[in-house]
């Protein structure tokens, strides 16, 4: 595999760089914003099991459930398939996400696989997976994987921040913002750091919604 990994933030500062350089606004928005967050964490089983419970509940309410999963040693997938549906539903798990969890515990996945596999082979395989869309998948790729020129267009704050930034009419849909990121490549995912931290900055300058 050829992509390019982002590893550490000196790689982050080379992308913000070409980003500023590529497009003005970007530039300015760096100006705002100050050095970008690393934001790289662990791949596996794991990852996409939290980024299940994390879908449609709170961030709190999220963590409180993985505190009660990891509590009583559910986060692996032997343990997830081996364990009770009512052990799972105690620690908060809706029917759904227990179907979900199970079906990601089943599902066989090389995780040391997709740290080389090309980045649309990675999100091919992860949305085969009932529970999985495509943006779990792109932020999967993008923060425990660190491919560099990744884009979650789906994602609400991107297109909010891409409306603010680029002064356009509306909000752009994912179609439309995921054609706009093209011009971004190899780069992104410093994008996608950039327009999410230029995001908090508006949103708490300006109090947007």
């Amino acid at each position: 595999m050829t992509e390019r990994i982002i590893r550490g933030e000196a790689c982050l500062a080379e992308g913000a760089a070409w980003l500023g350089t590529a497009e003005p606004r970007f530039d300015a928005a760096l100006r705002l914003t100050g050095p970008l967050p690393l934001r790289l964490r662990s791949d596996g089983f794991e990852a996409l099991f939290a980024a299940i419970v994390s879908q449609q509940v709170s961030t709190a309410a999220a963590r409180a459930i993985w505190a009660r999963l990891q509590a009583s040693s559910l986060t692996g997938p032997a343990a997830v398939l081996s364990a009770e549906d009512d052990a799972l539903r105690a620690a908060g798990l809706s029917r759904q996400k227990l179907r979900y969890a199970r079906a990601l515990a089943a599902a066989g996945i090389d995780y040391g696989a997709l740290r080389t596999a090309p980045t649309e082979a990675v999100v091919a395989e992860l949305v085969a997976v009932p529970g999985i869309g495509r943006w779990t998948a792109e932020i999967y790729a993008m923060f425990s994987l660190g491919r560099a020129d990744v884009f979650a267009p789906a994602d609400l704050a991107l297109q909010e921040a891409a409306r603010l930034l680029f002064d356009l009419p509306g909000r752009p849909r994912e179609a439309a913002l995921r054609r706009m990121a093209e011009a971004w490549s190899p780069w992104r995912a410093v994008a996608a750091r950039l327009l999410w931290e230029y995001y908090r900055v508006a949103k708490d300058r300006e109090g947007i919604a």
